[in-house]
């Protein structure tokens, strides 16, 4: 029987470092049900050092193999490799670049399809080429007195924005405005989290989230989920992580339409495929009370804690995540000819 070593990396020194392990454990419990994989988990932090699960400092070489700090351990060759890693460097695109760089194969959305998704202002120009509706917004590259009173103008037009960081993740960085004295605050935090910053109108409407992934040659969309947040409030970093988070999550929303259904998969679809994304993604929409459909994100690697939907709703599509996850590394690596 054929093995794989594949290289599970988590962390990233990112504001989502911690859930990043959370959900590199889950990764980590999957792929060891499997006798076709050799694992070995290693931590990335803020400064680019690798560590392995006893602390032993180590580094991903451009031979593809792990080597360790004063030859503490054999070096490891590594025949595949898992980013699990939200927000920098792994939905960025950065570290896929380095991958592509070493040609070591790798799970998930290449590095310029991350980048794309990752970018909200980059996203939303994707979203409207495909023909895919999406929120209104304004785009803001600098703080500065047009800033505010672009912002200013947008809140008297709409009544209520968000204001983003274009490259942050997990709502890091994303702040609701209601009032004109909080523009310039606003807008100066956003712009401490990113270059360019996007305002949004807001949308009252329901949350919902359909996963797509690649399993066994076909691209699957599962029913939406939705996500429902205490009356008021929007689906901060700390409700979508913390345990005690007030928000409930449906991995199969009720009381949607058929014709609703329908077009949510549809749209996540043309999403996947017209982004050139790959494995795995979660797309995010929401639905007005008029019936109105809008994309919102596209999450190129969704969290996998105990609590987040991307898992969930694959296996209420009936999917087993070791079976997934084996599937798609074997099939990469044979179409390489790459197995070791």
């Amino acid at each position: 029987m054929t093995t794989f070593n594949v290289l599970l990396i988590c962390g990233g020194g990112s504001a989502e470092h911690d859930v990043s392990v959370l959900s590199a454990n889950f990764f980590e419990s999957s792929l060891l049900q499997s006798n076709k994989i050799n694992l070995l988990r290693v931590e990335l932090d803020s400064s680019g050092h690798y560590f392995d699960s006893e602390g032993n400092s180590c580094e991903l070489t451009n031979r593809c193999e792990v080597r360790f700090d004063n030859d503490v351990k054999a070096p490891w060759a590594v025949d595949y490799v898992i980013p699990c890693i939200h927000g920098f460097p792994g939905e960025t695109g950065d570290i896929q670049s380095y991958f592509n760089l070493i040609q070591l194969p790798y799970f998930g959305c290449e590095s310029e399809a991350s980048s794309n998704c990752f970018n909200k202002i980059t996203a939303k120009m994707w979203f409207s080429a495909l023909g895919i509706p999406n929120t209104p917004y304004i785009f803001l590259n600098d703080y500065n007195q047009s800033a505010i009173e672009q912002t200013q103008a947008a809140l008297s037009k709409w009544g209520s924005v968000f204001v983003k960081a274009a490259s942050q993740g997990s709502s890091v960085g994303c702040y609701k405005v209601d009032s004109q004295e909080q523009i310039a605050q606003v807008l100066k935090d956003a712009f401490s989290f990113a270059p360019s910053v996007v305002v949004e109108k807001t949308i009252i409407a329901r949350e919902l989230e359909v996963a797509v992934y690649e399993y066994q040659g076909k691209v699957i969309a599962t029913l939406p989920g939705e996500i429902i947040c205490a009356d008021n409030t929007f689906y901060t970093f700390d409700e979508k992580y913390n345990a005690s988070s007030k928000a409930r999550t449906d991995v199969v929303a009720g009381n949607l339409s058929q014709q609703n259904i329908d077009k949510l998969r549809e749209y996540a679809l043309k999403a996947f495929t017209g982004m050139k994304l790959r494995h795995l993604s979660r797309i995010d929409f929401f639905l007005t009370d008029n019936g109105e459909i809008l994309l919102n994100e596209i999450n190129t690697f969704p969290g996998s804690t105990p609590i987040s939907m991307f898992p969930k709703m694959m296996q209420n599509h009936g999917e087993n995540f070791t079976d997934y996850l084996v599937d798609n590394i074997e099939t990469q690596l044979t179409s390489l000819n790459t197995i070791r």
